[in-house]
């Protein structure tokens, strides 16, 4: 596709209830649908093995060489789809399905501790909240496999990805409801971004002022609706 930017987009692999992982089927209908003419979208699937998901994300930034990747998890539980602003390196305690935990419990040894996207995910949850979805923005990742698979490509790819949950309950668990919503929220997170794949200012909806998307920024940003996650006890990532 000529001219074209790459986009990656990821779900995991089986878990527990799910033999066939909603975070998968999801990315596999963006495929299906496409972002615009413009993006060429890969997907993988990522085991839910600290291991292997090290492996998968080192080799998508070092064979694809992506302009962003966005990962797709399941918040069990919830009926809101939630954007995820960080992701840390320290505190992975639960094993994974071959039983297996970092000795260190870390995702990068000596790593930052906090890694933040180069998107601010808060106005694009208010854009979306503006327009009557149930779109949240958070710092909490549940600290499993989906914030260990972020934070590496963070890592990898210099704050250029992005983590969604999707909900298991609601209406957003619709296929037919929850498809046009992602690949609309994904295009306003590529919209943010400029050809080097850096953050540009973009204009909250709620706001008078841009909002400048550099990683300094993005750390002391304040979110009042990051506790989503508490409140519903969702830690089973």
């Amino acid at each position: 596709m000529s001219g074209s930017e790459t986009v990656v987009i990821t779900g995991f692999g089986p878990f527990r209830q799910f033999w066939v992982n909603p975070s998968w089927r999801a990315a596999q209908d963006l495929k299906l649908c496409g972002l615009g003419e413009r993006i060429e979208v890969h997907i993988k699937e990522i085991p839910v093995s600290y291991v292997q998901s090290q492996h998968v994300i080192a080799e998508i930034w070092q064979t694809l060489n992506p302009k962003f990747v966005v990962h797709l998890g399941v918040a069990r539980g919830c009926r809101v789809v939630i954007l995820e602003q960080t992701a840390k390196n320290s505190g992975y305690r639960d094993r994974d399905v071959c039983g297996f935990c970092p000795e260190s419990h870390c995702c990068v040894n000596e790593g930052p501790e906090t890694l933040c996207s180069v998107v601010n995910m808060l106005p694009v949850s208010k854009l979306f909240r503006k327009s009557g979805m149930d779109v949240l923005c958070s710092r909490d990742a549940g600290r499993f496999l989906c914030e260990f698979t972020y934070y590496c490509s963070l890592y990898h790819g210099q704050g250029r990805a992005a983590l969604i949950h999707i909900p298991t309950h609601g209406r957003l668990a619709s296929a037919d409801r929850l498809l046009p919503l992602l690949k609309s929220i994904i295009q306003t997170m590529l919209s943010q971004m400029d050809d080097d794949g850096r953050a540009e200012v973009v204009y909250s909806p709620y706001e008078h002022t841009p909002q400048s998307k550099n990683m300094q920024s993005l750390n002391t940003l304040h979110e009042p609706e990051v506790c989503m996650k508490n409140i519903l006890k969702v830690n089973d990532r």
